[in-house]
């Protein structure tokens, strides 16, 4: 107990640590207690954050910041325009076909595992087969559910999102345009002491900066070739399988394995043991490799230096607490906690004291 004393009255001495950790508490603290309340603004800003990528650029140029802001919030709003009128309806359309075809699908699953048994008597016996049928049921059951319910719920939902669409955009333009006040207003709420708060701020702005872009146009690369891949092969649902790869690079190792079961699960009902299934399961699996072995070395080359156990942990932690979202910035905050590690003072060895004394 008097060694917990000691730690905590030498290393809370440091007024920089003091205040670096109430920063830290209080964001969390605000996220897990308003992150719904505050939702338009947290993710305000993370869009303003990605867009100030191409602002910067743009004011290198020798452009205002204000013409600059400009033309990266229409480019944003055109963008927006494409995605909400032109992709979600045409995705919306593919989930309500593929909900319809699940019966057929699963009679035609139903027909192959009750083969099992007569090929392989010895691995696998027929109640076995018929409790996966009767899991497999259920699920599509509550697939089912979660359908029902989202429709009942998207009147709702529908008024939300058109709450959104008019805060979203006026507040992502606010904080780009008004990007140093903001900043500067915050600079004078805080203490002037704080050094290690600045270090480990630009430390996480630079490699989080450099991650989050170098992601999107990961996704962005990833969901094209598999779109194209999946229209020339004529694969059924090809947006939505294409979204949900593109997707999938968000999250490390898991991701990519998640979202293998769709794509081979629909080729193999549209094609079933044919060569455009095996092509296609191959063209997907080139894909996978492609980004894994040259696009995310390129892309994210010096950039994230965190070990894949740590990668892990974080999404699984901060899943946890924040569901997708948690996901989605597992990476940035594990980046976040490095930043903090890297920067906390460290006890001097008694080797480095003595020739300091000395």
């Amino acid at each position: 107990m008097q060694l917990f004393i000691q730690w905590f009255r030498r290393t809370f001495s440091d007024p920089q640590l003091v205040v670096l950790l109430t920063l830290l508490v209080f964001g969390f603290v605000v996220v897990l207690t308003m992150g719904d309340m505050l939702a338009p603004v947290l993710a305000s800003i993370v869009i303003a954050y990605l867009l100030e990528g191409l602002v910067q650029p743009l004011e290198r140029l020798g452009l205002p910041r204000l013409v600059a802001v400009v033309i990266v919030f229409v480019l944003f709003l055109i963008a927006l325009g494409l995605v909400l009128f032109g992709l979600m309806p045409l995705l919306s359309r593919q989930v309500s076909q593929l909900v319809q075809q699940l019966p057929s699908m699963l009679a035609k699953g139903q027909q192959v595992l009750m083969m099992l048994p007569e090929k392989y008597p010895e691995l696998i016996t027929a109640e076995q087969v018929q409790e996966v049928i009767a899991a497999l049921g259920g699920e599509v059951g509550n697939i089912g559910q979660m359908v029902l319910s989202w429709s009942l719920a998207s009147v709702v939902g529908f008024i939300t999102l058109l709450v959104y669409l008019v805060l979203m955009p006026l507040l992502v333009f606010f904080f780009l345009k008004d990007k140093r006040l903001i900043i500067d207003w915050l600079s004078h709420l805080l203490p002037e002491d704080r050094t290690i708060a600045v270090n480990v701020w630009r430390e996480v702005d630079r490699q989080i900066s450099n991650y989050v872009r170098g992601k999107f146009v990961e996704i962005l690369v990833v969901w094209s070739a598999s779109y194209v891949t999946f229209t020339l092969f004529g694969l059924q649902y090809a947006m939505l399988l294409a979204v949900l790869v593109g997707l999938s690079v968000i999250i490390p190792y898991i991701g990519a394995t998640v979202v293998t079961l769709p794509v081979v699960a629909v080729a193999w009902f549209q094609w079933g043991w044919s060569a455009e299934f095996g092509w296609l399961t191959l063209a997907y699996f080139v894909i996978q490799a492609l980004d894994g072995n040259v696009l995310v070395p390129l892309l994210f080359s010096e950039v994230v230096s965190l070990h894949p156990i740590a990668i892990i942990v974080a999404i699984l932690v901060f899943g946890g607490l924040w569901g997708f979202w948690g996901v989605f910035f597992a990476i940035p905050l594990a980046t976040l906690v490095n930043a903090v590690i890297q920067a906390w003072p460290r006890r001097r060895s008694r080797k480095e004291a003595r020739s300091q004394a000395a």
